[in-house]
């Protein structure tokens, strides 16, 4: 493993002015901060603006920007076609207790374009889309268990939560895997009600399925959990999950609301299943709060109340408010099948020069990821799942070592090197960013 004490440069810490405003900010927010990922070196970095593809804090320094607000801004900082669509609307309102047509624009292309998806409701987080989604699969089915991915993450719904915090000394054995709480004093009936499934593990997804599957409304799934280190999913495990799901009458649930990106029609269609559900967000608010939940005609009429009291009653003062629907469908607009092609191969050239890079130090890293995503991960091979890719404190430290080298030559690479390109950047770009992770290695002892 590489060491990280062979730093030759010092790193560009946070200046005068985001020391000022933490000390404010902890007079106010428990720990400083209102987001449990804030990223601190040794305080947060406070932005003043983006730009494009890149970020200016407060103290006048610039970074390239591999975050986009954890995948969020496809198109990157200050998209003009978005903002310039969103100042047109303000003069109108913001938002109304009434519908506007704003909503149906952006639900018509979603429905239009993502297979699975023949109706659609808007709500305003990720979180509330899986939160609904499996809601929905509940007033279906009648069954309250879920069955979801060790280590993946599904923002915090209770039963979304369970399991993504394990570690090796509570997550349990090999073969069932424990519902670790995510949080002091959750409810006990929580864990009792959900199944933890190991990533790629097709044998262990049938078993642990068929055992609950009387009590099982659906299976909650990401494609490519981030947190998992966006590892490309099995065939056979992705079988093994929708063939038992078919066959015990238990709906699937694909979370995209981070690997929408991965294509014009998303995620689901890119790995070739037609999951009863899709929770969405993120790009397709075009920088604004947005989640959705569409899926079957027939599953999504656990929303219908026109007949009388739903099945299932969704609200929401800010669901499908005339900003997020606008900016979303001009964003999703712009992002038409040959700027995923683009977008996909610069992905694809960067992992490939990544790759090169660390098989030309020989060093300890491994790349992964799939169209506009990249994770470096400190492993000598590519994880096969949450456990093999629970990082070290070794290999935390690396990667710790790796975002500050990053972020003094003017790049922003998230702590934990999960990453994401917009449409903002060029291939100069992505030259800078390879040139960059090649020098880094060449830092470390042979």
């Amino acid at each position: 493993m590489p060491s990280t004490s062979s730093r030759a440069t010092s790193v560009t810490l946070p200046g005068y002015e985001s020391n000022q405003l933490f000390l404010r900010s902890r007079r106010v927010f428990p720990d400083g901060t209102t987001r449990a990922t804030v990223e601190r070196d040794p305080v947060p970095r406070y932005v003043l603006r983006g730009d494009g593809a890149h970020l200016i804090d407060v103290d006048g320094q610039r970074f390239l920007d591999l975050s986009n607000n954890f995948t969020t801004l496809i198109h990157g900082h200050g998209f003009a076609p978005a903002l310039d669509a969103v100042a047109r609307l303000l003069h109108d309102g913001t938002c109304f207790s009434n519908p506007t047509v704003h909503e149906i624009d952006l639900a018509e292309l979603l429905v239009d374009r993502i297979p699975a998806i023949e109706q659609i409701r808007f709500v305003n987080t990720g979180t509330e889309a899986v939160m609904f989604a499996i809601k929905a699969a509940r007033a279906f089915t009648g069954r309250a268990g879920i069955a979801k991915i060790e280590g993946a993450y599904h923002g915090s719904y209770d039963w979304a939560e369970v399991g993504q915090v394990g570690t090796p000394a509570t997550w349990g054995p090999p073969d069932a895997p424990v519902a670790v709480p995510s949080y002091a004093g959750m409810p006990t009936s929580v864990a009792d009600e959900t199944v933890i499934l190991r990533f790629n593990d097709a044998e262990g997804a049938r078993r642990r399925i068929a055992a609950a599957a009387d009590r099982l409304s659906c299976v909650l799934l990401d494609l490519m959990p981030s947190r998992i280190g966006l590892i490309p999913p099995e065939a056979d495990f992705i079988a093994a999950v929708v063939e038992s799901a078919r066959h015990h009458g238990i709906l699937v649930i694909c979370d995209e609301v981070l690997n929408l990106r991965q294509s014009y029609r998303g995620a689901s269609a890119r790995y070739g299943i037609e999951p009863d559900l899709i929770a969405a967000g993120k790009i397709i608010g075009g920088g604004f709060p947005i989640g959705a939940i569409g899926g079957s005609r027939q599953v999504m009429s656990v929303f219908d109340g026109s007949a009388g009291r739903a099945k299932l009653v969704q609200g929401g003062t800010f669901s499908a408010n005339p900003v997020s629907m606008v900016a979303g469908r001009v964003s999703m607009e712009a992002m038409t099948e040959e700027v995923f092609a683009r977008l996909e191969e610069m992905g694809d050239r960067l992992r490939a020069a990544l790759t090169a890079a660390v098989e030309r130090h020989q060093a300890h890293y491994v790349i992964s990821g799939a169209a506009s995503l990249f994770k470096i991960h400190a492993n000598q091979t590519l994880p096969h799942d949450y456990r093999e890719a629970y990082p070290t404190p070794e290999q935390a430290a690396s990667m710790k070592s790796m975002s500050e080298f990053f972020r003094d030559q003017g790049i922003f690479l998230p702590l934990g090197g999960t990453a994401c390109l917009s449409t903002a950047m060029t291939e100069s770009d992505i030259d800078t960013i390879a040139d960059v992770f090649d020098r880094y290695l060449g830092t470390m002892p042979r």
